[in-house]
């Protein structure tokens, strides 16, 4: 196992009275997209019937994460209410269904404040989850992209103790400042690729098949790449990819991929 990547797995149980388990990632959740937001709130407010028995959220729930501090703001400020609107349907959410949040390259900052507002368990990426007798690795997907070195070095770079440390220690305003450069940033290089899918960075296939074998799992589960699709890796192999969210596309895009004992199915959710 190359050590850059993972010298570990952390796994998870799923109780035996679990039936069927849902997973969700990339959503990127903001106050300035109140048609995702709604069709978000939809999802969590389902009637008992149609609700699964946890929900998994692998990544970017939000847009961008500056801080747990962003909770208890000025409530005259529509970030902070549009936040804490966002921690009070989750948490009413996982008074009933478990929740368990895995970070993003959006939302690594989220701390144990916010998870605890928020009312969701933390995972590590990756994690396995044995259910149903069967082994599941989950992650978000983009500690794999290794083509996409300049990324890479950012990663490690803002995943640093050293980096984060010094970062929250600067003043909100200062924080979303730099957030909103960096969004910018990402942006334009998106509109400078777009014209190449190509160019866009994926999950390197030996790597994740790397993963796959070191875990005891066939099925890798992850986001991040907002191409949603399933891939055959060979020997049994796969990766199924979620769908990101945003109900202002077109076609606007929304979908919910559920695990029971019969497998995976891809649950396109009504956006309008």
């Amino acid at each position: 196992m190359n050590a850059s990547l993972t010298d570990r797995f952390a796994e998870l149980r799923a109780p035996a009275q679990w039936q069927a388990v849902d997973f969700i990632s990339d959503l990127h959740l903001q106050a300035s997209h109140p048609a995702t937001f709604a069709c978000w709130q939809r999802f969590l407010q389902r009637p008992p019937t149609e609700r699964a028995d946890a929900l998994f959220i692998l990544g970017d729930l939000f847009e961008v994460w500056v801080g747990d501090d962003v909770l208890e703001a000025p409530a005259d400020r529509i970030d902070p209410a549009f936040w804490r609107r966002c921690a009070d349907l989750l948490h009413a959410h996982s008074q009933h269904t478990p929740v368990y949040f895995m970070a993003g390259n959006r939302d690594f900052l989220l701390g144990h404040e916010g998870m605890s507002a928020f009312g969701m368990h933390a995972l590590a990426d990756p994690t396995v989850l044995a259910f149903q007798g069967q082994r599941w690795l989950l992650s978000h997907g983009d500690a794999l992209c290794l083509d996409d070195t300049d990324y890479m070095q950012f990663r490690a770079e803002v995943r640093s103790p050293e980096w984060q440390s010094a970062f929250l220690a600067q003043s909100l305003i200062e924080r979303e400042a730099v957030a909103r450069g960096l969004r910018a940033q990402s942006e334009a290089r998106k509109r400078n690729s777009a014209h190449d899918p190509q160019l866009w960075a994926d999950v390197d296939t030996p790597a994740a098949r790397q993963w796959l074998q070191q875990a005891g799992a066939q099925t890798l589960i992850h986001g991040h790449t907002h191409r949603p699709a399933t891939h055959d890796l060979g020997d049994g192999l796969k990766r199924f990819v979620l769908s990101d969210w945003d109900a202002e596309a077109q076609p606007p895009r929304a979908e919910v991929l559920r695990l029971t004992a019969t497998g995976l199915q891809r649950l396109p959710l009504k956006t309008a």
